[in-house]
């Protein structure tokens, strides 16, 4: 079974992973389904460039395969041994399996079970079901244990109507018996009413899981939405706290050396008159002791002779008031630090207020609930029109400027600033807000449908101008059996490609929905995100491709 695993992966497509039909083995050794390898080399067609999905190696131009008939042989050989090894191993019947009911001994495995029998049978014994005629319109399903459940109790036989007044299987004795005149038909067209109800209810069953899916990646969206805002937020915060200290540090140092330089001025001011003050009490000392001492002359004569030259006590040159006034230095100072503090914790009580309402007012999740039906979305449909000054020169605009075709020959256009120069790419001139919806309908070999910000690049042919390859723009990229869905990074869509998408934008609740369009409106991706600006249309249509903004009534 390990050789035969092995074998397996030898012999297998890396595209399809099964084992290779067709053989075709590219110039760098390694083989391909030749499907597999031509679908792939059709995508690539628009490039002019082809590669090998293993090693990458690029070929220019296109390859012509053909057939590796020997690796072709080999395949062959190995599903035949693969077939016979897995008979070897696997043929008899286990506890599990269905036995077969005419094997002796030891019993095969059944490969079906026949209804009107009511017997299984392995390869060997129900080979008389596929040769003879007498067995042709007997009804073989997949091995089934209970078949002895469609005989009827009562009478052997195999119960092949069934009554709908007593909702049960029956035989044809029971038909003429206990349910004679009740509503009866054959117990195959029951079944294929019930089948058809049990098709609908699994319809519905899947399009409710689906939708639960969608509301489950939407709520993942909107946690990451959430986690991302306040971390953001909380950053954002503390920037601005840190600047208030920062301010109210500054303010306080300024304060500081302003009355540190105040304190200096006035206290050199006060030392200086000071110091003259000392040098005029020095001096009235010095003159009290001239006259103290002439006081004490007992001479009259010399008394008399001193006393006229003494000269007169010349006016002080500070008034000895200076101590009268009450002393008031930096107090006011503190008194306006105060009231500066009590505003603010004022401010900060009432802002305080708003900021905490802010917080618990936070909006989790959509606006208003999306449409669930096509009439839904079509009361927001939006008139659409693409702007000739952003059309790539090999794209052309018809239909009143709604319908944009891939153009066989580079299409002369004036020069201008929004024009794309590389990819072949347009917008609308319309800005979308708020809630609006369109459709598409293209043919061709692919679209990308999008939206994008007006300020993405539009000269070169860079990844930061591409419609879906940027964080300016999300995209839905259409071929014909397949979708995938850009934004800096690719996500593969699954399910059937459709000529007809719908687009429903919610702008303010950042929400990008894709509908495959049809009967009923299939839910292809969900975008939930953050839309930082207006948004414009944007259509990519690639080699044979058109593609139409839909009239929408």
């Amino acid at each position: 079974m390990e050789q035969n695993q092995l074998d397996s992966e030898i012999f297998s497509c890396s595209i399809c992973l099964d084992l290779l039909k067709d053989p075709v083995t590219t110039s760098c050794g390694h083989s391909y389904c030749m499907k597999c390898i031509k679908a792939q080399w059709d995508v690539e067609d628009q490039k002019g460039i082809h590669s090998c999905p293993q090693c990458r190696e690029t070929f220019t131009p296109r390859p012509v395969l053909r057939k590796n008939t020997m690796l072709a042989a080999l395949v062959e050989q190995m599903k035949k041994t693969g077939i016979q090894a897995a008979a070897a191993d696997h043929c008899y019947a286990g506890p599990e399996d269905v036995a077969c009911d005419f094997c002796t001994g030891r019993k095969l495995k059944a490969i079906k079970s026949c209804l009107i029998c009511l017997a299984s049978y392995c390869e060997k014994h129900l080979q008389s079901h596929y040769d003879s005629a007498t067995f042709k319109k007997h009804k073989l399903v997949e091995p089934n244990k209970n078949l002895q459940e469609n005989m009827c109790s009562k009478h052997d036989e195999v119960m092949k109507m069934f009554c709908r007044t007593d909702q049960k299987c029956v035989c044809l004795i029971c038909l003429e018996v206990e349910h004679k005149g009740h509503d009866t038909v054959t117990a195959a067209t029951e079944r294929t009413e019930r089948q058809r109800e049990l098709e609908e209810r699994r319809g519905n069953i899947q399009q409710r899981i689906q939708d639960r899916e969608n509301d489950v990646k939407l709520l993942q969206q909107e946690v990451e939405a959430i986690n991302h805002s306040a971390v953001k937020t909380v950053e954002d915060s503390e920037k601005i706290f840190t600047q208030l200290i920062r301010l109210l540090q500054k303010r306080s140092s300024e304060v500081k050396q302003q009355i540190r330089s105040q304190q200096e001025t006035q206290v050199s001011r006060v030392k200086d008159v000071q110091e003259k003050l000392e040098q005029e009490i020095t001096e009235l000392k010095r003159r009290d002791a001239e006259l103290e001492q002439l006081s004490h002359t007992q001479d009259h004569n010399q008394f008399l002779l001193k006393y006229p030259s003494l000269p007169e006590l010349s006016d002080s040159t500070h008034s000895s008031s200076i101590n009268i006034r009450p002393l008031r230095h930096f107090e006011d100072v503190t008194a306006a630090v105060s009231e500066l503090r009590e505003k603010l914790q004022d401010i900060l009580r009432d802002k305080w207020t708003n900021i905490s309402l802010m917080v618990t007012e936070v909006d989790v999740l959509l606006s208003g609930p999306e449409p669930k039906s096509r009439a839904g979305f079509l009361k927001y449909s939006c008139q659409i029109t693409l702007d000739p000054n952003t059309v790539n020169g090999r794209l052309g605009l018809s239909e009143g400027n709604r319908k944009v075709t891939w153009m066989n020959q580079p299409q002369s256009y004036s020069s201008h600033p929004d024009r794309f120069t590389n990819w072949p790419q347009v917008l609308t001139r319309e800005s979308l807000t708020g809630r609006c919806y369109w459709e598409m309908q293209w043919s061709g070999t692919q679209v990308h449908i999008s939206v994008t910000y007006k300020n993405i690049s539009r000269a070169g042919g860079g990844h930061e101008c591409r419609l879906g390859y940027n964080d300016k723009s999300w995209a839905l990229v259409c071929l014909q059996n397949s979708f995938s869905f850009h934004h800096n990074i690719w996500t593969s869509i699954s399910g059937p490609g459709s000529s007809r998408v719908g687009v429903f934008l919610d702008h303010t609740a950042g929400l990008l929905s894709f509908y495959r369009v049809s009967e009923t409106m299939t839910l292809l991706h969900r975008v939930q995100t953050t839309f930082t600006q207006p948004l414009l249309v944007g259509v990519s249509v690639g080699i044979g491709t058109s593609a139409e903004f839909c009239k929408l009534k």
